[in-house]
């Protein structure tokens, strides 16, 4: 189970604050509990499930909290200036995200698993899933210039795919979409150009 798993289960949408996710427990967990519903096994795996989500939201934020973030051999540090291509580093490797300290436990933890299930979202060429993943955790850390520069990379590699499905139009509307969404970005600049070349080469 991860934490998108987590938020569905308990029947909320990523941007629900931790108050909110004990709320959803709460109601959850009396409507099925099994002194409640006694007999009725459906009721008694959601309550298993819902539990168990709730259980791995609070260990998140723990691991936050004291600074461990599973699959990370090192902490992470804040960067002034965070790397541009961060998100089209092989799957395997680790990469140190920049946390700011001003996001909560659960923003913190939010954007570490959303950077990992990103990861392989991309590794997969699954690009609508990845775009759905990356425009939520920009609306909920509008402020992050990695989420930003992570946003705007996701759709210049979705548009470069488009390219080789000769989709030009849809292409050229996600190249233009990167460059807004992150227009100081100097790597990203350079290989949009060269898709904006294939893109010309295709005519």
């Amino acid at each position: 189970m991860n934490l998108v798993d987590c938020y569905q289960v308990l029947g909320l949408s990523a941007e629900a604050s931790f108050n909110d996710i004990k709320a959803s427990y709460r109601q959850l967990a009396r409507r099925y509990h099994p002194d409640v519903s006694a007999g009725d096994q459906r009721a008694k795996d959601k309550f298993i499930e819902i539990t168990a989500a709730y259980k791995f939201l609070l260990n998140a934020l723990t691991d936050s909290a004291t600074g461990h973030h599973p699959g990370y051999t090192n902490p992470p540090v804040q960067r002034s200036h965070p790397p541009a291509r961060a998100v089209t580093e092989a799957p395997s490797r680790r990469v140190q995200i920049q946390l700011d300290p001003r996001l909560s436990p659960l923003e913190s933890q939010l954007k570490v698993n959303s950077y990992e299930q990103l990861q392989q979202l991309l590794k997969s060429q699954r690009f609508p899933r990845a775009i759905a993943l990356i425009e939520g955790l920009a609306r909920r850390l509008p402020q992050d210039l990695e989420v930003t520069q992570w946003q705007a990379i996701v759709y210049q590699r979705w548009a470069r795919y488009l390219i080789r499905e000769r989709q030009f139009d849809k292409a050229r509307l996600y190249l233009q979409k990167a460059l807004r969404t992150d227009p100081h970005n100097r790597s990203l600049w350079a290989e949009v150009e060269k898709d904006f070349r294939t893109l010309e080469q295709c005519f």
